[in-house]
């Protein structure tokens, strides 16, 4: 009888023996080019060629060990000359009983932009200080401009090592236009997650480094100009991975804060509605010539009607234009502001959160951005969440938040981050451990006007912000916007330089300075301040303003402080 093996088909005899001469041959191909990456990674490292990319990397502060900010950390996410860094900052290495540790993470807006001296991070130090006085809080504000969730996902796993006891999330704003977003002018972009993070894993090691070296030209920052060519409409189908891409990181540095045993808050992002005219529009798809025409004729007659303050019959022009093409973001800010001169301000906020959801540069974040903020805080174990849109919505006139709270379109006003901070230190104290167990009385939170002496936040600090506000919107897009005149004129009386008494300032500074000697930062505003007064003490408040010991300090002339 013949072998059992002589009735098996010849080929598939033959399949282990074409593996056996494949297998090893492609195992080669596949490994040795990895082999020779680890190993010109390792001769780059040995070399000290490029530099580490962690969160954060060893220095000493006042003579004790810390781990500071990294100042390399940014480079997988910006081109080269373009790298935005966040306000330095040291944490001690120590962290004695008795200490709760609070991070920060966000873009500019959460960094407090105009001035991290007055970010809602620093409201809430003071008043959690005020309130629970033997406790030693920590309060690290690590929010970056033009930073996103693929930035704060391997920031927070550096964070995570520094024992932290609380991380506060406000993020959202920049998904679009920062690093790897549909809209950015920083990196590639509408990409997929997986691509996404082996490209910032590439790009953080020292071979990577070097190939962005070399095929990269130096690049200069140019604010929000950069991005004028980029426009991303709403219904793009790009926008489908940012919102994903954005509640995959979102929930992997929850799980990351909690791992580290930490708290965790996130906040929804409050935007500009009533006086942030969209940036740009574009017309809906598909819009043929006739029905632009159409549509072009019925906006310039709801125009005229609008400026003659005819505001019902410009509403109904306008409601025949939105029948032609609902997706133009100028005719939803058009017709918000027609319903809010009517009157019916639940219809005006309705359209202004239009207006800005269909926006084509997305500097602010959506609605779906929001709610993907709500939904993850309320089903990511050991989250909690502030409803920051809800909050300043209930603080605003009519419901509808405007300049009074946010300057131009996400940044906020001194008074918004009061609020904001007294949000999330209600959101805190409801986990702290209770005195006596009754409901913490108004009467034990700081009041603005207490937080903002203890921040120095004097009169001349006000102009000279909204100062810098003024020059900012002198830029595009600002200039492109519908209400821009009405922004500048805003400004332009905060800007106004008051009778200033330096005498009243300094002192206002110097009580400050007695509650908190090592404020660092009320340090470098008092230097600021000074040096158009006496340079000498103005350098030794600058240098006591070092983050950590050497630290480079400058005036504001540009030379350094010795």
């Amino acid at each position: 009888m013949p072998e059992a093996t002589e009735s098996v088909p010849v080929k598939e005899r033959e399949l282990p023996r074409a593996w056996r001469y494949w297998s090893p041959r492609i195992a080669v191909a596949v490994l040795m080019p990895v082999l020779l990456i680890g190993a010109i990674e390792g001769v780059l490292r040995a070399l000290d060629v490029g530099f580490p990319t962690d969160a954060t990397v060893p220095c000493m502060r006042k003579g004790h060990a810390a781990s500071c900010y990294n100042l390399f950390f940014p480079a997988p996410f910006f081109p080269p000359g373009m790298i935005k860094t966040p306000q330095a900052y040291a944490i001690p290495a120590d962290k004695p009983a008795g200490t709760y540790r609070i991070f920060v993470l966000g873009e500019s807006a959460a960094m407090g932009d105009p001035d991290p001296a007055y970010a809602f991070s620093r409201y809430l130090e003071v008043m959690l200080r005020k309130r629970y006085p033997s406790v030693n809080f920590e309060v690290v504000n690590t929010g970056s401009v033009a930073v996103n969730s693929h930035v704060l996902l391997p920031l927070s796993k550096g964070l995570a090592k520094q024992r932290p006891d609380l991380f506060i999330i406000y993020s959202g704003n920049n998904e679009v236009v920062g690093p790897y977003g549909p809209g950015t002018a920083l990196t590639s972009s509408g990409m997929r997650l997986p691509v996404i993070r082996t490209s910032i894993f590439l790009r953080s090691t020292r071979v990577g480094q070097l190939l962005t070296k070399l095929g990269a030209q130096k690049k200069e920052w140019g604010g929000m100009e950069m991005f004028l060519d980029k426009q991303v409409p709403a219904d793009s189908p790009l926008m489908k991975y940012t919102y994903a891409n954005f509640e995959a990181n979102l929930r992997d540095t929850i799980a990351v804060a909690r791992a580290a045993g930490a708290r965790v808050i996130v906040s929804t992002v409050a935007t500009n509605l009533k006086d942030c005219a969209p940036f740009a529009s574009m017309h809906r798809e598909g819009l043929s010539p006739e029905d632009l025409r159409s549509w072009n004729a019925l906006m310039q007659q709801g125009t005229e009607l609008e400026n003659a303050r005819s505001y019902d019959e410009a509403l109904k022009v306008y409601q025949a234009a939105d029948k032609i093409d609902d997706r133009y973001a100028e005719l939803q800010f058009r017709m918000a502001r027609s319903s809010l001169m009517l009157g019916d301000y639940a219809g005006a906020r309705e359209h202004f959160q239009r207006s800005r959801d269909l926006d084509t540069l997305r500097f602010r974040a959506d609605s779906r951005i929001n709610e993907i903020n709500r939904s993850v805080a309320s089903s990511a174990e050991g989250t909690e969440l502030v409803d920051a849109e809800d909050v300043f919505s209930k603080a605003s006139a009519n419901g509808i938040v405007s300049s009074d709270l946010v300057y131009e379109h996400v940044h906020m006003t001194p008074l918004a981050n009061y609020v904001l901070a007294r949000a999330m230190f209600l959101q805190i104290a409801s986990k702290m451990p209770a005195d006596s167990g009754h409901t913490l009385p108004d009467a034990d939170i700081l009041s603005e006007t207490e937080c903002e002496r203890l921040l120095a936040l004097t009169p001349h600090d006000r102009t000279r912000i909204a100062g810098e506000m003024f020059q900012r919107l002198q830029k595009p897009p600002f200039t492109n916007q519908l209400n821009h005149s009405d922004q500048m004129l805003r400004l332009a009386l905060q800007a106004e330089v008051p009778d200033e008494n330096p005498a009243e300032t300094s002192t206002e500074y110097q009580w400050a300075i007695a509650q908190r000697p090592d404020d660092r930062v009320l340090r470098y505003n008092y230097g600021l301040f000074l040096f158009g007064y006496d340079r000498n003490s103005a350098a030794a408040q600058l240098k006591l303003s070092q983050p950590w010991d050497g630290f480079p300090v400058f005036a504001p002339d540009g030379s350094p402080v010795e």
